[in-house]
């Protein structure tokens, strides 16, 4: 032992790298998960975006001097926990979720499209998969750990080899020795074990490794009798030991480090025997050498970070610069970009240097899943990093077959969506991100029109077929009106209306909000009379009781419905000139409820046909004319969220605090007709029909209190969502406003500040999602205004009315187009004419059934953009005289000083201090 060793490695240097280098602008994911949320193989990097189950894809290099392109791939209907690629295909990735499966997908190269679906799939575990990585020597096994179950595969049969037993808590690491015969797994009972797996599943040895059950990560060296842990002591400071597995009873050396509450993660090069100690949430990372003489950790450097550290991958040694000697690269992952760090060791010649780089690992297994279960321990063949000894056989695992190539992807600079360097909506970039559907990879869209000023190309279309589809709402905008529109100064607005209600409700008419005041006032707002409001009080709707709940008749625009905790439903009146006085009577009184009412809904086809939930846990329909209930909905276990009608008015859904979700068919009797999960969590939950009425979206909670979102298809409520989308977290529930016509879903909460925007689709990728609206102040409330107050002429999609904390103004949702003086037919088709009804409430009641009448909102005086006439491009070209015309260097220079005494002006014009004029002699004393 010579305690004088100089290491190799004791000059070595991190350099970060320009941000020019950066792969910026994405959207990294920041769930609470103790693994990496990134790796990387020697051609693609794949890490967690913002959305779960979904990855973004990008190449390591990038090609030439364009950006390098990020893609997103959809891959699990929950949180992608984990991911792995195999250390021989270099486009073969696992990946594991909390959706309890594991799957392998083959990536696609340059001129490829996306995976349709998984290759494989293992599982359903009975926990969420937490921990996963391929075998070292042998292609087609990994291992995978779910709760407190490790379990080895052969992905080939898609079936277990063994399970590793008597883990006692969480499996929180678990990782291949370097030549796959052991595996050692950390876990949240503070043991270290390590097993055997082909001799028994008991584990062969175990220690105690950290004092804390916090985070602990392991990472083999090169030999199989060394491995390093990290974790937490007592005193939650992080912990790093090195282990020898002949003497496991204590560590051979362990080093403390700073107190952090995220997890320390180990990135250990097998070869140079390196290590890098990135701690989440940190701005720093450790380098140190592992060596198995005294000092088993020597500190070797630290690179201090301009980002916060969400995760970290090592790049393989196969793709490092070894020759401007980089020794090792770390990926680092921040909130918006992947920044390449590299460690390089000094050297004065450029050439290569054996001592730095020995031969390492090739990519060619050395055995099949049967010959290593069956005690095959042939190791892979080494290769030289030299560049002189390349190119190095390759390998591709029949796992999951290769795709070919699309016949019009021949241009490879336009695969991808840049990354810094286009609009952020386009395509699958960072923001928004073109989300693909969480259980489902992303599909080809639909192509875009080539008069809507935007094209079609080949280009566009290779793009898309890699890429996925996007929303052709993706770039809408919206923008509050001008002030002129506004009504301002309002005055004792209650703000705390219970979660089932929107707050206040709109025509295109009127607005009824609801006041603090005593009595369940209600104040009627004219739209067409914006302005400051007058500092005296304003005529109310005097209800009588605190207000729940309130709606326009969408059939009568001066009939509004008004529910109170008195468990009743007044039915008023307004004047068609607007509320000038105090009204104290309504024109009818709805009772039947025996609890406070939640929610009213009125019919969409039916004129005098109302429903109501309330808190006796019933759903009442009620004839208008007649002043009484027809209809009793039963079947709820606890509060009632939210109800919709079907757009076809024969169904109605409700969501519960119970945990589900049902259909009725009121006239066919008062028990459901499907009963389906809803969300786990019960802080509240609204549901709408979306689709045409094939689909139910819900937004409510998860358990962990994360906003989401789920999709169901209406005719299978039992099997559950089709897809699940996790927003935020935030403390009031998601108020969705639908529009048929476009199929674009507007989501926001009492309280916040940004509205979200969503494109809906009943297939995959069912979300794609669309510009985000974002407010400096939070808004109260936020609803969408009937189709007919929007301006066409200036492509607005929909207009809605946000509530503040005094003022209430217009916002408008408009879609850039170049050809603005035709109407965009592909994005305004026929809307339905929601204010006649289709049937009295006496012929639904006895069964009858009808369809909306449509609209056009094409104007007289325009035409439709599908009829346009195609403009040929204007092509700029300099003359042919600018061609021909040669100056002489004299000319030129002459020209130029011309130029430069035209921009300074004429030295023979007055200074403007001559103007001045003077002081007289006799001013000084």
């Amino acid at each position: 032992m010579n305690r004088f060793r100089v290491s190799k490695f004791r000059h070595t240097e991190a350099r970060p790298p320009r941000r020019e280098a950066w792969i910026s602008d994405i959207r990294a994911g920041t769930a609470p998960s103790c693994r990496n949320h990134i790796k990387s193989s020697c051609s693609l990097i794949a890490f967690n975006s913002d959305h779960p189950g979904v990855l973004g894809i990008v190449p390591l290099q990038g090609q030439g001097e364009d950006k390098r392109r990020v893609a997103h791939l959809g891959c699990h209907s929950d949180l992608v926990t984990d991911l792995d690629f195999s250390p021989f295909d270099d486009f073969l990735l696992a990946t594991g979720s909390a959706d309890r499966t594991v799957k392998l997908w083959r990536l696609p190269g340059l001129g490829q499209a996306l995976p349709s679906a998984p290759g494989v799939v293992l599982g359903p575990e009975d926990l969420p998969v937490e921990v996963l990585q391929f075998h070292p020597t042998s292609d087609g096994v990994l291992v995978s750990a779910a709760g407190t179950t490790v379990k080895v595969w052969d992905a080939a049969k898609q079936q277990p080899l063994t399970e590793l037993v008597a883990h006692g808590d969480l499996v929180q690491s678990a990782i291949w020795s370097r030549d796959g015969a052991l595996v050692g797994t950390a876990c949240k009972d503070k043991q270290l074990r390590i097993f055997d797996p082909r001799t028994q599943p008991q584990a062969s040895q175990s220690t105690q490794a950290h004092e804390n059950s916090r985070d602990s990560r392991l990472a083999w060296t090169g030999s199989r009798e060394y491995l390093v842990s990290t974790g937490f002591n007592q005193m939650r400071e992080h912990e790093v030991k090195l282990w020898d597995t002949r003497l496991f009873s204590n560590a051979l050396a362990s080093l403390t480090l700073d107190t952090s509450p995220g997890c320390l993660m180990p990135l250990l090069d097998p070869d140079s025997g390196l290590l890098v100690l990135a701690g989440k949430g940190e701005r720093q990372l450790y380098c140190y050498e592992v060596v198995p003489q005294q000092p088993a950790l020597s500190p070797v450097t630290q690179c201090v970070l301009e980002s916060v550290l969400r995760g970290a991958a090592l790049v393989p040694r196969q793709a490092l610069a070894v020759m401007s000697c980089e020794v090792l690269r770390v990926l680092q992952l921040s909130d918006t970009a992947i920044v390449p760090i590299g460690y390089h060791v000094p050297r004065k010649s450029v050439e290569f240097h054996e001592d730095l780089f020995p031969d390492t690992a090739g990519c060619v297994p050395a055995t099949d899943p049967h010959s290593w279960w069956a005690g095959d321990n042939q190791q892979v063949q080494k290769v030289s990093l030299n560049p002189a000894c390349r190119p190095h056989p390759s390998f591709t695992s029949r796992l999951v077959p290769s795709m070919e190539p699309l016949p019009d992807t021949a241009q490879p600079a336009v695969m991808e969506t840049p990354v810094g360097d286009v609009d952020a909506s386009e395509g699958f970039s960072s923001s928004p991100s073109s989300l693909t559907s969480p259980s489902t990879p992303s599909s080809l869209g639909p192509s875009l029109s080539s008069t809507s000023g935007i094209g079609t190309s080949p280009s566009l279309r290779s793009l898309q077929s890699l890429l996925g589809p996007s929303s052709k709402f993706r770039h809408a905008q919206g923008t509050v009106l001008h002030r002129d529109s506004h009504i301002t100064n309002l005055k004792g607005l209650n703000l705390t209306t219970p979660g089932e209600s929107d707050g206040f409700c709109a025509n295109k008419l009127r607005v009824a909000v609801p006041l603090l005041s005593s009595g369940g006032q209600v104040a009627v707002l004219e739209l067409r009379k914006p302005g400051r409001l007058p500092d005296t009080a304003l005529p109310t709707l005097q209800n009588g009781a605190a207000v729940t709940d309130l709606a326009w008749d969408p059939f009568d625009p001066h009939r509004l419905a008004v529910a109170g905790e008195d468990a009743r439903i007044r039915l008023w009146r307004v004047p068609p000139q607007g509320l000038e006085e105090v009204l104290t009577t309504p024109e009818t009184v709805l009772t039947g409820h025996t609890e406070k009412i939640c929610s009213l809904r009125f019919h969409p086809l039916a004129a005098d046909v109302l429903a109501s939930s309330s808190y006796d846990l019933t759903v009442r329909i009620w004839d208008l004319q007649a002043g009484v209930d027809r209809l009793k909905l039963q079947g709820h276990q606890d509060q009632i969220f939210s109800l919709a009608w079907s757009p076809d008015g024969q169904q109605l859904a409700t969501v519960c605090k119970d945990g589900r979700v049902r259909i009725y068919r009121p006239r066919s009797g008062p028990e459901p007709l499907q009963e389906g999960p809803g969300p786990k969590g019960g802080r509240g939950a609204r549901i709408v029909w979306v689709c045409d009425g094939r689909c139910l979206l819900v937004s409510g909670f998860d358990s962990q209190s994360e906003r989401q979102l789920l999709l169901y298809e209406a005719e299978a409520l039992a099997g559950g969502p089709l897809a699940v989308l996790g927003l935020d977290v935030a403390p009031s529930t998601l108020l969705p406003s639908y529009d048929p016509d476009t199929g674009l879903v507007l989501l926001t909460g009492k309280g916040d500040t940004r509205v979200f925007l969503y494109e809906l689709l009943p297939e995959s990728p069912f979300f794609l999602e669309c510009n985000s609206f974002t407010s400096p102040d939070p808004h109260k409330g936020f609803i969408l205004l009937p189709k007919t107050e929007c301006d066409v002429r200036e492509v607005e999609l929909m207009r809605c009315l946000r509530l503040r904390q005094s003022s209430l103004e217009p916002v408008a949702f408009r879609l850039p187009r170049v050809r603005k003086e035709f109407f965009q037919d592909d994005v305004f088709p026929d809307t339905a004419v929601s204010w006649e009804p289709v049937l009295s409430a006496e012929a639904w009641l006895q069964g009858a059934n009808g369809q909306p009448w449509l609209l056009s909102l094409q104007p007289p005086d325009m035409s439709p953009v599908s009829q346009a006439p195609r403009e040929a491009p204007a092509r700029r070209a300099p003359s042919s005289a600018q061609y021909l015309e040669e100056k002489s260097d004299q000319q030129k220079k002459e020209e130029l000083l011309n130029a430069m005494v035209a921009k300074l002006g004429n030295r023979e014009d007055p200074l403007p201090q001559d103007s001045f004029e003077g002081v007289d002699e006799d001013e000084w004393d």
